[in-house]
């Protein structure tokens, strides 16, 4: 039986990830000891998706189905591109629910953003600060007939050790860093708004993505021998091991970019990436999209708005988050009926000015 497709797009959780079929020899990664998946729910699905009871608040389009099942079976980054609102960002958290693949890890980038933020931040300062204090509780309880006690065998394993793990302690891996840990099944990655970066980060990101692995200096200058190093993941209250100062991914993460089309990227860069273009959402959508945040009833009762919607966005930019702003004003509070003609008139002019468009004319 054919693997195609794994993702249907429906949000509905399945372990169909496991029947992806190895990787083109290009793409192969071979990065160890192998780390076991996180199996517990992503704990803001709910706050990204909406609660449908099919776990989805999308109709996704069947390009999308298919481009995404081609960044799979590839291990290729996905570049999905398209207005605000047209549901890049959700797309992610779609993925990482349905393939069941653990917590999104979520890169939101800024026009300071590099790529050591993305691999791992190193707190030298705080290691150094936490040094002298031990040192000075050294100095204060050394007795005054002998020499104060290091807690660590000069020159040997334990003093290599204490090292490592002071090392570790300061270390964290950023989301990309943890994307490319040597999980047995592949983590979903969102590099969020990649078009606000900085000039420089596309084509830093090209040898990280085509070798899927990076060296974290701070530990490969340990002395030889010193063994795993525990460091900070990106995750909630996350660890891991690595060894000799190496990480190599093992399945290569599904990584979604998301860009406005602000920008226009390297050939270099583009080249490594499969790219989707995602349309506005339609009536289907809009529908599902309300209903899923805000319930069925309140998406009946949001017909005019979602209609008058989808008229502005004919001449104006409005987005999918100002309708679910508007609408949840709208059917929140005291019931139509309850209300006075004034408090009817009122509330509605906060509604049209919470759709006041991004641009162009009202």
């Amino acid at each position: 039986m054919t693997a195609w497709p794994i993702y249907t797009g429906s949000g509905v959780p399945h372990d169909g990830v496991d029947r992806l079929p190895p990787p083109p020899n290009w793409r192969s990664f071979d990065g160890g000891p192998v780390l076991p998946s996180p199996e517990a729910p992503d704990p803001a699905a709910r706050r990204r998706l909406g609660a449908l009871p099919q776990g989805t608040v999308r109709v996704p389009d069947p390009m999308e189905v298919q481009m995404v099942n081609a960044a799979l079976f590839l291990r290729r980054p996905l570049l999905v591109t398209g207005r605000p609102g047209t549901g890049k960002s959700s797309l992610a958290a779609l993925i990482a629910q349905e393939l069941s693949l653990g917590p999104l890890l979520r890169w939101p980038i800024t026009s300071r953003s590099t790529l050591a933020d993305g691999l791992y931040r190193y707190d030298a300062i705080g290691r150094l600060r936490e040094e002298n204090v031990r040192h000075l509780r050294r100095v204060v309880g050394a007795s005054a007939d002998a020499a104060p006690a290091t807690g660590r065998a000069r020159g040997g394993r334990d003093e290599y050790a204490a090292e490592a793990a002071d090392v570790g302690r300061h270390l964290r891996l950023g989301p990309l860093g943890t994307a490319l840990l040597p999980y047995a099944r592949p983590r979903v990655l969102l590099v969020d708004e990649i078009d606000k970066s900085d000039v420089d980060l596309p084509n830093d990101l090209l040898n990280v993505f085509e070798e899927g692995e990076f060296e974290i200096d701070e530990l490969s200058r340990l002395p030889e021998g010193t063994g795993p190093v525990t460091v900070m993941t990106a995750d909630r209250d996350g660890t891991a091991d690595v060894v000799g100062g190496r990480v190599r991914c093992r399945a290569f993460p599904m990584v979604i970019l998301t860009s406005n089309g602000e920008r226009q990227f390297p050939a270099a860069f583009l080249r490594r990436c499969l790219r989707l273009d995602l349309q506005q959402p339609g009536d289907e959508e809009l529908d599902a999209i309300v209903t899923a945040h805000l319930g069925r009833e309140a998406a009946d009762a949001a017909a005019e708005h979602v209609a008058a919607f989808l008229a502005r966005r004919e001449r104006s930019e409005v987005t999918t988050d100002q309708l679910l702003n508007a609408v949840y004003l709208a059917t929140s509070g005291s019931r139509h009926e309850d209300r006075t003609p004034e408090e009817t008139a009122s509330l509605e002019a906060v509604v049209q000015a919470v759709m006041r468009p991004l641009t162009g004319p009202e």
